[in-house]
């Protein structure tokens, strides 16, 4: 009767492993596919979106806004802190990607676009304390 119970055990955990895998693969296919950016007129505009910190627990908002002429502005809130945090900086297009430099870091976005054709913008950056974060932007409407 125990080697029964054992078996159902390991059969509901591989269920269970491989409906979790198929999910995982299910909410790959509908993040979008990479857009290759050629023109900064592409991404102008506001973009509105979520910060991950690696070094903090709670996310927060941000605001970027991205000009024609390359420079951003970027304006955050998080939860700690009492006031909106700001910082400025360049943006180019390079390989089809986004590169960022800023007062107070660098980073490196890419453009997502979903089978309905909204877009994404993932930013991965480094900031000068050495910190990391990601931030998922979508447009302001």
């Amino acid at each position: 009767m125990a080697i029964g119970t054992s078996f159902r055990s390991l059969a509901t955990v591989l269920t269970a492993l491989l409906v979790g895998f198929a999910a995982t693969l299910a909410g790959c296919t509908t993040a979008g596919s990479s857009v290759a950016v050629s023109d900064i007129k592409t991404v102008t505009g506001s973009w509105q979106g979520i910060v991950y910190p690696s070094s903090e627990l709670d996310p927060y908002r941000v605001t970027l806004t991205i000009r024609e002429d390359g420079t951003y502005d970027v304006v955050s809130a998080p939860r700690q802190s009492l006031g909106t945090s700001r910082g400025k900086g360049t943006v180019e297009i390079r390989d089809g990607r986004l590169i960022m430099e800023g007062t107070r870091g660098r980073g490196v976005g890419r453009v997502l676009k979903d089978r309905d054709g909204n877009l994404t913008m993932i930013v991965d950056a480094t900031l000068s304390d050495n910190s990391t974060l990601s931030v998922q932007l979508s447009p302001s409407k």
